[in-house]
This record gives C-alpha cells, structure tokens and sequence, in this order.
C-alpha cells in the first residue's frame, strides 16, 4: 500500500498470510494516486480496489477462520476472534507509521493522521503521480517549498502545487517537520529516499518492455530487472527511458488481465 501496489484480484486462493501475490496477471502500481485504482479489466465492480485492500485482507482473514474453524477448541476459537479483532487497529497504525516515514517525520504529534490524509486528498483531487510526489517530497529542500519555488525537474509536485490548499498543506508540513528532535534537512531528505522508491514497475514499462522482447529484444527486459533490484538509486539509464517521467499519453488507460 505504501508504494501503490495493487493486487488486482485480491479473493481467497490468490491470497497469501506471507504477503506473497499469486495472481501475477492482473496486479499493477497506482500511477496517479487514486483510491479506486483497479489493474484489472475484469473486476467490473471495483471489488479489489487498492483503497478497498484492507477491507479485503479482514474478509479473507474470515473466511480461512470459517475453514478451519471445525478443527479448533472453544479456546483457540475465542483467540482467533481475539487476532481478528486487532486486525483493523495494527493495520492502521502500520499504515500511519509507513507514511510518517514516506513523509520523514519522527515521533508522534497529534496532528500526523491529518497531515497525511490531507496530502492524499490533494493528490486525488489533481491526480498527481503517487510513486513521484513522494519521491520529489524526498529530494526538495525545506526552504524550497517554503518558498513554493519547485523546480521544474519535480513535475509531480509542480502539479499539486497548482491546488489552492498546497500552501496551507506546505504549511502544515514545515511546522511539523520542525518538531523531528536532532533532525536537519539533509538528514530528513536522505531518510526519505530510503523510503520513497524512485522507481516502481508501471504497466507502460512493462508493456514497452514486453513489445521489444516480442521482436526478440530484451534489452528493456534486462534494464528493469536491473533498476528494479535497486528502486531507491537514480539510474542514468533508467532516467533516459524516462522511468521517472510522466506516463507517456499512450499508456494512461493502459490495464491488464488474468492473461497478461
């Protein structure tokens, strides 16, 4: 979730306690950051959703406690019920400590919650890349964005700043940034960049990789595999395929299926 990864077909037997996908086909990463992103052309009803994951994780979780169910003692059965209820409370402060970290804050302030659901609400409404925004996030200087001055190389931020509520949203983040103890810039940025990979496998990448392996070309095939060994590291050839650019127009619909 913290890097956009959709499942794509997220039911029981494609679903793994390790955290592994099975389904290889149809999974996809957000590119703009959108709650009803779906990969998958045949989930007509949206059921698997990247914002409805976790709303499906605790539907399996209860489905394999209905399977098993018959092979418990009355106390295993009131433990399981137990685990099942904390589900939702370590999900979620899993998930507010990964965004802290993509955001580079430290400790803990009452206001974090907010700060991060207001980023993504700005993100949504301007359909601003997800996976780039956090990593441009990581590589600008404090005083940058106080200023609201974001160079042009940082597209994805260039396009949140056009929302009216950015600089409430900057704002926001500085004076919580200044609440990090024993914490400078440099450090913040470089803690970010660990987090924040700059690169993710979009499905243009793929698709562009795939046509050239179909003509017996595999040198993009080798070139994702190399990159994405190590997303957090700016390649330079990587940067000439344009990995870290915008979607290319053609691929902005692109999705993919059971088949793919």
């Amino acid at each position: 979730m913290s890097v956009g990864f959709a499942h794509g077909v997220c039911n029981t037997d494609n679903f793994s306690l390790l955290s592994i996908t099975i389904d290889y086909g149809p999974f996809g990463f957000m590119e703009a950051y959108n709650p009803g992103f779906v990969p998958n052309t045949s989930d007509d009803e949206r059921r698997y959703k990247i914002g409805n994951q976790a709303n499906i994780g605790m539907f399996n979780l209860n489905k394999l406690l209905q399977a098993i169910n018959p092979l418990l003692d009355p106390g295993q059965k009131q433990l399981t019920a137990q685990i099942l209820e904390g589900y939702p409370v370590l999900y979620y402060k899993r998930f507010r400590e990964l965004f802290k970290a993509k955001l580079g804050l430290l400790g803990e302030t009452k206001g974090d919650d907010d700060l991060i659901a207001f980023l993504l609400q700005l993100m949504e409404e301007k359909e601003a890349d997800f996976t780039m925004t956090f990593r441009q996030l990581s590589e600008i200087t404090q005083s940058q964005l106080q200023e609201l001055s974001i160079p042009q190389q940082f597209w994805a931020l260039k396009m949140i700043s056009k929302h009216k509520l950015f600089p409430v949203w900057v704002s926001q983040y500085l004076l919580r940034l200044k609440s990090n103890v024993n914490d400078s810039d440099s450090k913040r940025r470089e803690r970010m960049t660990t987090v924040n990979p700059r690169y993710v496998l979009k499905n243009w990448m793929a698709e562009s990789a795939v046509q050239k392996a179909e003509r017996n070309d595999f040198s993009e095939v080798r070139l994702l595999q190399r990159v994405l060994q190590h997303p957090f590291q700016k390649h330079p050839a990587a940067e000439r395929a344009g990995y870290s650019s915008p979607t290319p127009s053609w691929a902005r619909d692109l999705r993919v299926s059971c088949s793919s």
